[in-house]
């Protein structure tokens, strides 16, 4: 029996050929996330079982600062006991 291998795996050699670092992750219960870096942005690639994809880009500004930037995630995105 032969069997076509799940979209997934086709994504990761793709990846792995093209030199571009990568990570899995499992935000969601119906979902394999491949989260792709290249410089000044990275992608967010969500595979579905039925082997839908969803992706979204996120692009740096360019702006690169310093110490106020973790102050400003601490700020904002610190959870209050």
């Amino acid at each position: 029996m032969t069997s076509t291998p799940h979209l997934v795996y086709h994504l990761l050699n793709q990846l792995d050929a093209a030199k571009i670092h990568y990570s899995l992750f499992r935000i969601r219960e119906d979902t394999i996330m491949i989260e792709a870096h290249v410089p000044g942005r990275y992608y967010e690639i969500e595979v579905f079982p039925d082997q839908r994809v969803e992706v979204e880009v996120y692009k740096s500004d360019g702006h690169i600062g310093g110490q106020e930037l973790i102050d400003e995630l601490l700020a904002k995105y610190s959870e209050r006991a």
